[in-house]
């Protein structure tokens, strides 16, 4: 092993060759430091526990490798408790995946567009309720015809909204990842509709917003039952649904950019007070990276491995149970309930917040990310950026010059530098 060669990893997440705008990819996989197959099966116990403090370390020395990136997840993301086992985990897949199907064709006889194979980009219904009846108007002109069954009678606040929704998760549907291969099938672009679909019904705080496609695509590549991708793609909604969460007042990621504002003040108050006299105090402009996790800023390979090492960072073992309605862990909960977190089950931001006294949350390393990116580009953005015009310019021609584990452990210095100048100002 030693000595071997590195393997590029765009393979696994080809680009149309007629793409040749697309960020060159710098992920490889690096035998000995990215988790392999040989050394993810090695982690679990003959019963199936899964030694996560091991697999942790091996995820910030290299990531993971890309046919098995999909089972790693659902351990970062909180779908299985490391402490479970194989025939615990199988009896949770099977239930999830039965719960899914439930919910699916209830959209179905909603709206039998929902798994059909086909998805929609016009609108089903008119603000005020009332069905549109031509098919051959509401269907994707690559769509076949189905018939619409929608009831003449008023219909409820509920089946309105998500209906008014379809047509906005059809249009991102059809523009999200579009320079990938993958995305040349029909069905795999109907898994996209159906998933977003789905989750809109059952979020009815959230519903579906623009930006979630990008979050879940990467679940449809990585997982060939679909139940599995929804589910992975919920569990990663628990994280960032209150970016997306509206009021009639304010957007739920403002929070978010008024903590990166605070964070950069404090951090490099000289860029800070550019930005406000620019007229840029709010960060508006950094929302798409906070919104989508960097999707537009990497490659999607490069993208999905800035995704797990930020996980890996942030994970907490106690995530499974947080997550889980108490009547499917009260046993387990009731065996941990003051039980102190293991420090080494946690990730290494995790345990950077468990040392501070604080009655807050503690901020996303995503905040420190875009903080980092933004003090990398303090030069460029202090000189030449004369109006938000040209800050979002810059921000916009990173694209290809960012590297994940630099960002990464960028983050992760301005975080131990924020708390330390922060502690000083209070």
């Amino acid at each position: 092993m030693w000595g071997a060669h590195s393997e590029p990893a765009d393979s696994y997440y080809q680009v149309k060759p007629e793409c040749n705008d697309v960020p060159a990819t710098r992920f490889k996989i690096r035998p000995g430091k990215t988790l392999s197959v040989r050394k993810w099966l090695a982690a679990f116990s003959p019963n199936g526990q899964l030694d996560i403090g091991k697999t942790l370390h091996r995820i910030l020395r290299g990531g993971i490798h890309p046919s098995i990136r999909g089972e790693v997840w659902e351990f970062l993301l909180g779908c299985y408790d490391p402490t479970s086992t194989f025939d615990e985990r199988k009896q949770i897949r099977q239930q999830r995946r039965e719960q899914y199907i439930r919910w699916k064709k209830e959209c179905s006889q909603m709206f039998p567009i929902i798994g059909s194979g086909n998805y929609i980009t016009v609108p089903v219904i008119t603000k005020d309720g009332r069905p549109i009846r031509d098919p051959a108007v509401c269907l994707d002109t690559n769509a076949k015809s189905t018939e619409m069954v929608i009831s003449n009678g008023p219909l409820d606040m509920k089946v309105t909204q998500w209906l008014l929704s379809l047509p906005q998760i059809g249009l991102d549907v059809k523009r999200t990842d579009r320079d990938l291969v993958f995305y040349e099938k029909h069905e795999n672009l109907s898994k996209l509709m159906d998933i977003l679909s789905v989750y809109a019904w059952i979020d009815t705080d959230v519903g579906y917003c623009q930006g979630m496609s990008d979050l879940c695509s990467p679940m449809i590549i990585l997982f060939e039952d679909e139940a599995d991708a929804f589910w992975c793609f919920e569990r990663l909604m628990r994280r960032l649904r209150g970016n997306f969460r509206c009021t009639e007042t304010s957007v739920g990621v403002v929070t978010q950019l008024s903590n990166l504002a605070t964070v950069t003040q404090v951090i490099d108050p000289k860029l800070h007070q550019h930005f406000e006299t620019l007229g840029g105090g709010h960060y508006l402009f950094a929302i798409r990276m906070l919104m989508v996790l960097f999707r537009r800023e990497f490659s999607f390979c490069d993208s999905l491995y800035l995704w797990e090492m930020m996980w890996a960072l942030e994970y907490d073992p106690d995530l499974f149970l947080m997550y889980e309605e108490l009547e499917l862990n009260m046993e387990k909960s009731e065996v941990s309930k003051g039980k102190p977190k293991s420090t080494r089950q946690c990730g290494k931001y995790e345990r950077d917040n468990m040392k501070i006294k604080s009655s807050g949350e503690p901020l996303p390393i995503s905040v420190f990310l875009v903080a980092s990116v933004l003090k990398d580009n303090s030069s460029v953005l202090l000189h030449k950026a004369r109006g938000l015009d040209d800050v979002v310019q810059i921000l916009n021609d990173m694209p290809g010059n960012l590297d994940a584990k630099k960002a990464c452990t960028g983050a992760l210095k301005l975080h131990k530098k924020y708390l330390k100048k922060a502690k000083k100002i209070s």
